[in-house]
């Protein structure tokens, strides 16, 4: 089903009161693995959403235990600051100190309780060459498929997100200038995973993309495509017979789309666990020709 929002933009705060920036509370993982253990009841991909949650409380152990890495200096922030740069871009940083033990910490971690080809799988990571690692880490961060293993990116992607949410944790947000770039993160210039739709506080009403990488989010006004900024013509597509937590914004002119989470209809509803439980609404909007917008490094399908 589709439905058509008529009014951009309207509960949208005054734009002096609207918290921009959002960086990432120190509980996030262990948030979302407690939401995907939710879901995966009675869920049809349920094996895999509970896979995912013992790996979001081994990336939550991870993050609780300091990993290595500092912001950059107070001059590279205000410079970046001054020519709307994100601070943590990859490009700039580098993969950091560290990042492949929390891989091989990571791989180590969540195997015990798979099939024994997924166990083999995974216990690839802790024997791999550190170039292998590094480069396998460049593809996904690049967003290149080719020579990419599927199989293990989730835990290189789980690493690399314990490292840059570490360092985006240490920011302020007066340290992060509106991104050039309204579709990337404005704190290490990555795409969004989803949107969601907060609740309480200031940011109540109101809709920020999620970072895949640094889990930083950033406020996108809502009836707007996050990824060309068109406002004609948006729509939303849901499941049929769900409580339409998780919608699909549909642009015509780039032809693609961005799921929005409503924590309005769900006030637990995570932009990342929702986004992997609804596999079936990508499926839905590849048929209807639109291409994702956004990337989940859970599960690689969102590659674009």
């Amino acid at each position: 089903m589709t439905t058509t929002l008529l009014q951009p933009g309207e509960i949208e705060a005054a734009a002096g009161d609207i918290p921009e920036l959002r960086l990432p509370p120190a509980d996030l993982f262990l948030t979302r693995a407690h939401r995907l253990d939710q879901l995966a009841e009675g869920h049809t991909l349920g094996d895999y959403l509970r896979f995912v949650a013992r790996l979001a409380r081994a990336q939550q152990a991870a993050l609780d235990a300091g990993p290595a890495g500092e912001p950059p200096a107070a001059d590279r922030l205000a410079q970046c600051r001054e020519y709307q740069m994100p601070p943590l871009a990859p490009a700039g940083l580098g993969l950091p100190a560290g990042w492949r033990d929390t891989a091989r910490h990571l791989a180590q971690a969540v195997k015990s309780g798979l099939p024994a080809p997924g166990q083999a799988v995974l216990e690839s990571i802790p024997d791999s060459e550190d170039a292998w690692l590094d480069a396998q880490a460049t593809r996904l961060i690049e967003g290149n498929t080719q020579d990419l293993d599927a199989a293990i990116a989730p835990v290189i992607g789980a690493a690399l997100q314990v490292h840059w949410t570490h360092l985006a944790r240490q920011l302020h947000p007066g340290h992060v200038a509106r991104p050039e770039h309204p579709n990337l993160c404005p704190v290490c210039g990555s795409h969004p995973v989803s949107s969601v739709v907060r609740i309480g506080g200031a940011a109540n009403g109101l809709r920020y993309l999620y970072c895949v990488l640094c889990s930083s989010e950033w406020h996108v006004v809502r009836a707007k495509c996050s990824n060309c900024d068109n406002t004609r013509g948006i729509a939303y597509y849901h499941l049929e017979g769900k409580e339409r937590i998780v919608q699909a914004e549909s642009c015509p002119a780039c032809q693609t789309y961005l799921k929005v989470v409503q924590q309005e209809k769900d006030p637990l509803a995570d932009p990342v666990a929702d986004d992997l439980a609804t596999l079936t609404l990508d499926l839905l909007m590849d048929e209807a020709g639109f291409a994702r917008s956004g990337i989940n490094w859970y599960l690689i399908h969102g590659l674009t």
